[in-house]
């Protein structure tokens, strides 16, 4: 229960919930084109053939992977809930997504360049270290958790 009650408690002030919300909502964004083609995305089936075609594989699953971390983390961050769970799992998918994908590009996204997967990458360790914040579902559960 402890564990459960640090891992929820948070002393970070409205500045959390300034990059959790944007940020969750972006990756939640770029998890639906993968897994739902929403969005102007491929869908499970494209993304994994794409991820298979640059080496990564096996294609379908590592799309539902970073699709899941993506859309489900980023759902989780936007609301405050399991934040630091939810942060070092995007933040894991994107060091992948940099390093897989990007670093050969250059730093600027104008030549598909990890600038834009480094910004949310640095986000996710922040709220990871910090945690949601007062304005979360985690702040609610710890002090739930803190009265029992």
């Amino acid at each position: 229960m402890k564990l459960l009650n640090t891992l929820l408690s948070s002393k970070a002030g409205v500045a959390a919930l300034i990059l959790r919300v944007p940020v969750g909502l972006i990756l939640a964004a770029h998890g639906a084109q993968k897994l739902f083609a929403w969005f102007g995305g491929y869908g499970l089936e494209g993304t994994g053939q794409w991820m298979a075609s640059i080496g990564l594989e096996p294609g379908y699953w590592l799309a539902m992977m970073a699709g899941s971390a993506e859309f489900f983390g980023g759902i989780a961050l936007a609301i405050g809930l399991l934040t630091r769970p939810a942060a070092v799992v995007a933040g894991f998918t994107m060091l992948i997504a940099i390093f897989s994908v990007h670093i050969s590009n250059g730093l600027f996204m104008a030549n598909n360049g990890y600038e834009y997967a480094l910004t949310l990458l640095v986000v996710t360790v922040v709220l990871a270290i910090q945690g949601a914040g007062s304005f979360s579902l985690d702040n609610v559960l710890a002090k739930k958790l803190a009265n029992k």
